[in-house]
């Protein structure tokens, strides 16, 4: 029977899935217990590109985060953030500007608690234990009010989460909320895996049983999703495909996720 560790919080059931602990465990992290191993160990047998494919997402926002400080942008808010692991969205803003603010959002109580240790001594960051489908508590909290000034430009991080807001939850809907409390010339950084590719249709059924289930959808239903903002060349493509900084390869549908960067007008 796996240990649990000292750093795991009481409340968690460290026996179910969670999508920010898989993730970690894709990228190379050790935040993670064995139920989260076996199940993205099962995708790999229908899909063997996924790691790679949770590689290739962390590189976009590496990519997008890179154009968002180039526009002028020095303020963060990004939704579901997981686990901190290198490369952390705080970690490529402050090394261009270390003005530079974020806040980070996650119900994951792992993520939240190591997020926490790893923040305190950094006061221009901080994470939030909310769900991202309460904008208003994430938009009104009073650390948010205390990093963020919404009359300023912001970008907003959805990277790799809105295939978690299942149509019930009205993910469009959603980020109109938070579209509302932008100001303009704000950006929108976004992920999502995509019914498109045969091997994650096949893929994604193994995650029913986590925390966090997906819903998949396709590059139209994508396109449609972010129909209220102005969508920044190259529009949506594969994550490798967006402003690559080398040349994406042969097969770009391996990357499994669509990706955008949008301005609000």
């Amino acid at each position: 029977m796996e240990e649990v560790p000292s750093w795991v919080p009481s409340q968690i059931d460290w026996n179910q899935p969670s999508v920010a602990r898989i993730y970690d465990y894709a990228l190379g992290g050790a935040h993670n217990f064995e139920a989260d191993r076996r199940a993205q160990d099962a995708t790999l047998e229908v899909f063997p590109y996924l790691n790679d494919a949770a590689k290739a997402n962390r590189a976009f926002l590496h990519r997008a985060l890179r154009f968002c400080l180039d526009q002028g942008i020095r303020q963060f808010l990004d939704l579901g953030s997981g686990i901190p692991t290198v490369g952390n969205v705080h970690e490529v803003v402050q090394e261009v500007d270390p003005e530079s603010r974020v806040v980070y959002v996650d119900h994951d109580p792992v993520a939240v608690t190591h997020a926490r240790s790893m923040l305190t001594a950094n006061p221009r960051v901080v994470i939030l234990g909310e769900d991202i489908r309460a904008p208003h508590k994430i938009l009104e909290h009073p650390d948010t009010r205390r990093l963020i000034d919404f009359q300023q430009p912001t970008a907003l991080l959805m990277v790799g989460m809105l295939h978690y807001v299942n149509d019930a939850a009205s993910p469009r809907r959603l980020l109109r909320e938070y579209r509302a409390g932008m100001a303009p010339g704000s950006y929108l950084i976004a992920s999502h895996l995509t019914s498109d590719l045969p091997e994650m249709r096949a893929a994604a059924p193994f995650f029913d049983d986590s925390r966090n289930p997906m819903t998949l959808r396709s590059k139209s239903e994508i396109e449609d999703l972010l129909a209220d903002f102005d969508l920044i060349d190259p529009g949506v493509v594969y994550t490798v495909e967006w402003r690559p900084d080398t040349p994406p390869g042969d097969h770009p549908e391996r990357s499994a996720c669509y990706a955008a960067v949008a301005r609000q007008g």
